[in-house]
């Protein structure tokens, strides 16, 4: 039976949700010289789970949008001094740092590929895709066709490798 005198508190959103977004868009809009504060500001957030999502999607595209930029070194530098003691953000920023590597032509490991999370092999293969300017290396593709952690990422370096493109 439908109640006829709903609640009205259960049709509002949570306050966390509310803050997820303002949070989203505060960082989307964040001048480079206050990222620092505003990173460290929603780090506070009594809802630990809510702000580091929102932070890690803050990485994500800042990193993406700097990933052939000189200046990304700069930021990851400054926002891993801000995220340290957060194991999951410290790792995604150090991936993020060997994506560059890999889609650079600087320096890393075939341990280093092997050893990263599934987001970063599936996002090693596909990066090209949605960055066309970036192409993961013969190396890197090759490497994860063969030592990929799971089946999907194996597939898919294999058909890059096959991509006149790749």
């Amino acid at each position: 039976m439908i109640d006829p005198d709903p609640d009205p508190d259960l049709d509002e959103e949570p306050a966390e949700h509310r803050r997820f977004a303002d949070y989203l868009q505060a960082l989307e809009a964040v001048a480079e010289e206050d990222e620092a504060d505003l990173v460290a500001a929603v780090l506070r957030d009594q809802d630990a789970t809510m702000a580091n999502s929102a932070v890690v999607r803050h990485i994500d595209r800042r990193a993406a949008d700097l990933l052939t930029d000189p200046g990304f070194t700069s930021s990851a530098r400054t926002l891993t001094e801000v995220v340290a003691g957060r194991d999951f953000l410290t790792l995604r920023l150090r991936e993020w740092a060997l994506l560059r590597a890999i889609s650079l032509g600087d320096p890393w490991t075939a341990e280093e590929v092997t050893a990263a999370t599934d987001w970063f092999q599936r996002k090693a293969v596909t990066t090209q895709l949605a960055t066309p300017r970036i192409a993961p290396s013969t190396r890197a593709l090759s490497l994860l066709a063969e030592h990929g952690r799971t089946r999907r990422v194996r597939n898919a370096a294999t058909r890059r490798l096959a991509s006149p493109t790749a």
